[in-house]
């Protein structure tokens, strides 16, 4: 096994977890955009659930903070250069 195989199995076996459920967060703020940037990508789109680990009841609620955040213009709806 070559070294670089070794980097990418040592990343698939990391166990996934919720970082608002680790945290105790159960309101996440769709005014707080610094902290919004981080669940989206370089296009401005949502980050999926099985990149970040975060469940289901979350995932919903950040969806919907970022879409009132879109809407407020606190984020862009399409990110040329958000990152």
């Amino acid at each position: 096994m070559s070294l670089q195989n070794e980097s990418v199995s040592k990343n698939e076996n990391r166990k996934k977890y919720c970082r608002f459920k680790k945290a105790g967060i159960k309101y996440i703020d769709y005014k707080d955009g610094q902290f919004l940037l981080r669940l989206l990508n370089e296009q401005g789109k949502i980050l999926p659930r099985r990149l970040t680990g975060t469940s289901l009841k979350y995932q919903r609620k950040v969806a919907q903070a970022v879409k009132r955040a879109r809407h407020l213009a606190i984020l862009p709806y399409v990110g040329d250069s958000l990152k």
